[in-house]
């Protein structure tokens, strides 16, 4: 069976048509319960794209590492957050947004054009925009963005794992695994968690359970 690749055929179309800088962006980490959510924007150089780019959960942790450090000296990349205040003032989708908006602007050269992993576009996002639904296993730029952002978080988490090593962090990236949700009944919430989701919510506020 043919394995289906991302590929640069959207983004070399609008360079046909004169656009002069185009950044996929892509984020990672609105599922979690702790731990910021990070998004990345990437330019590729279209003479210089390295080889075996993929939406980041279909790669192993290996590949997505190599890429990483190739798309660093190859390409132009900028890695931004969402912290888990404001996740929990604003809500994830907002949060992450605004982590997008930041990565952009991150950019050492500004993109005339985005393309973005999703169905919304980031509120107050002044320039074109192409939203696309599994973006990553479609256009290369946003495959590009997603392992940066995937492995920019995923070191991270490992980082906290050493300060707060009962919730397993290191390897389940703050997601809602059984054992993390047994260490939080054990353990308790760090400041890491994200107090607005629910499994963190009903044990910090037994007396406001919330089931939905």
């Amino acid at each position: 069976m043919t394995v289906s690749l991302p590929d640069f055929s959207r983004e070399a179309l609008l360079y046909r048509h004169g656009v002069k800088r185009i950044a996929g962006v892509d984020e990672v980490g609105r599922g979690p319960l702790a731990g910021p959510v990070t998004a990345a924007a990437v330019w590729l150089d279209p003479n210089n794209i390295p080889d075996g780019l993929n939406d980041s959960k279909k790669l192993s942790p290996k590949r997505r590492e190599a890429l990483f450090e190739m798309l660093l000296q190859e390409a132009d990349v900028s890695i931004a957050h969402a912290s888990v205040a404001e996740i929990d003032e604003h809500n994830i989708l907002r949060a992450s947004h605004m982590a997008m908006m930041r990565a952009l602007a991150g950019l050492k050269g500004r993109a005339d054009y985005a393309f973005i992993d999703g169905t919304l576009k980031p509120k107050g996002l002044n320039l074109p925009a192409d939203m696309i639904v599994k973006g990553d296993a479609k256009a290369q730029s946003i495959a590009a963005a997603s392992i940066v952002a995937k492995v920019a978080r995923d070191r991270i988490m490992a980082e906290l794992d050493h300060a707060f090593p009962h919730y397993g962090w290191a390897t389940n990236a703050g997601y809602p695994t059984v054992a993390h949700k047994l260490a939080l009944k054990e353990h308790g919430v760090t400041p890491h968690h994200r107090r607005s989701f629910r499994p963190v919510h009903n044990i910090l506020y037994p007396d406001t359970i919330v089931t939905s």
